[in-house]
């Protein structure tokens, strides 16, 4: 249902409040430059420190201003299954093509519990989900039999995967099928799992370059795996430069240097190291973002 360059969205803050000029200017951003999708309130988003006013806000700028020209992925999970029940219903009654749920983080569920969760969530709104497994940002992990077992109940239409890797996404693949498509959660892993039979990737870098990360999807999906990898290589030190410290720090604050949005992030977010901005300046410098 879901393939090719989708951002991972970030909530631009303006002295403490979401910025919604610069957010709908954003979106302007990503269609001009032909993201296949849009992911507001994502980890990237800073989803956990949104009230539940912005969170709701920013799903309905991100939906308005598309007008329907690309699909949008509301990130509505949550540790709470009522919570998540809330912010699901709110995104599929906003108009969103889809949910994004990840694990719930924290409590630490069984599989059981989490086939539950997203089980429960599925039957109290009519909306596809795309899970999102962070054994990092979680603490657990979604297993690939548990997905399997969602999609045979549900609208379970795809898996953002950020740290199963290579085996994880086999396994997944294997079980589902075409039934549920698996997009890359890590910029870096993108290549690979395309090869693997992946659709796209949910990507953090993809909000200073999503030209250039769509080309790269696209090349492959079009058979063009020789141009892609090319564009793999060339990218790889802008993706790497995006992990120099916690996501969102690095994106936003490149996203300020090239005049963007502003760089603000919120607590317990701190602002990127000034050693690490240097590092980042070198990086954008090269690939001609800023000057």
């Amino acid at each position: 249902m879901f393939k090719g360059s989708i951002v991972a969205l970030v909530t631009p803050f303006l002295r403490g409040k979401v910025d919604e000029k610069g957010l709908r200017k954003l979106v302007e951003f990503h269609i001009k430059n032909g993201t296949d999708a849009i992911s507001p309130c994502g980890t990237t988003g800073e989803s956990p420190t949104l009230t539940h006013e912005e969170h709701h806000r920013v799903v309905e700028i991100v939906i308005e201003q598309t007008k329907g020209r690309v699909p949008v992925i509301a990130g509505t999970g949550s540790n709470s299954t009522a919570e998540a029940i809330s912010l699901t219903r709110h995104a599929a009654e906003a108009g969103a093509a889809a949910a994004l749920m990840i694990a719930p983080y924290y409590n630490r569920p069984t599989q059981k519990g989490l086939y539950e969760h997203f089980k429960t969530v599925a039957d109290k709104v009519d909306i596809p989900i795309v899970l999102y497994n962070h054994l990092g940002r979680t603490g657990v992990t979604i297993q690939p039999e548990t997905i399997y077992q969602l999609s045979q109940v549900g609208k379970f239409v795809a898996i953002k995967d950020a740290t199963g890797g290579i085996d994880y996404a086999s396994r997944v693949m294997e079980l589902c099928g075409e039934k549920v498509a698996v997009l890359s959660g890590n910029d870096t892993w993108t290549l690979p799992l395309l090869a693997l039979g992946g659709t796209g990737v949910i990507s953090v870098m993809a909000n200073i370059a999503p030209r250039e990360m769509g080309q790269m999807v696209h090349e492959f999906l079009n058979g063009n795996a020789d141009k892609a990898r090319n564009l793999h290589y060339k990218l790889l030190p802008l993706m790497k430069a995006m992990e120099l410290e916690v996501n969102p720090v690095p994106i936003k604050t490149a996203m300020d240097l090239m005049g963007m949005i502003s760089g603000e992030v919120r607590l317990p977010l701190a602002p990127m190291e000034r050693k690490n901005v240097e590092a980042l300046k070198k990086t954008l410098k090269k690939y001609r973002l800023i000057k």
